[in-house]
């Protein structure tokens, strides 16, 4: 069965309604790891070692975070610069992610409508996210559509419900062979 590691980031957690529920939702499926980088990283002193054996151990990795000024939390940041090194993640020798699954998990303040090029922000989702997708591709993953959850500010506890419980069906389609992950 597939593994999926979750790396989440959020500066801060505790006014997070959405992401408190979805990791709640996630952790209730099996062979799914969640790492909170806030939490092991307060200092952002990323220890690259120590994330490269857990992304060895894992064939899916979802990036969790708020949709913040157009791309991830500063510590996402940090950690993909510190984890994924030259000629251990891309580059001559640089296979260690290659086949694995990428993804985004994403809540932002904004409605669909204005994540499109008419709308406010004048570019979509998938154009912000570009650099993930890079990212993914330049160590040889497979980029995967990002989970969102648009409007979180406004989002009322059904809604919330609602979307916790699409992301346990994800994380469930996730590890069956429709993917095209090779099962053990």
């Amino acid at each position: 069965m597939p593994k999926i590691l979750i790396l989440f980031a959020h500066p801060a957690f505790e006014r997070s309604r959405i992401h408190a529920r979805l990791l709640q939702a996630a952790a209730t499926v099996k062979d799914v790891t969640i790492r909170d980088l806030y939490q092991l990283y307060p200092d952002f002193d990323v220890l690259p070692q120590v994330e490269q054996a857990v992304l060895e151990q894992h064939d899916i990795i979802l990036f969790q975070h708020p949709f913040y000024w157009y791309s991830s939390p500063a510590l996402i940041k940090q950690w993909l610069d510190l984890v994924l090194e030259h000629g251990w993640a891309y580059g001559k020798n640089g296979t260690r992610l290659q086949g694995k699954h990428m993804m985004n998990v994403l809540s932002m303040g904004g409605n669909e409508a204005a994540y499109t090029p008419q709308g406010h922000h004048g570019h979509s989702i998938k154009e912000f996210l570009l650099p993930f997708e890079r990212t993914a591709g330049l160590c040889n993953m497979n980029y995967l559509p990002p989970f969102l959850v648009h409007g979180s500010n406004t989002l009322n506890d059904q809604q919330l419900g609602e979307y916790a419980a699409r992301y346990v069906q994800l994380l469930e389609q996730l590890k069956t062979p429709q993917l095209g992950i090779p099962q053990p």
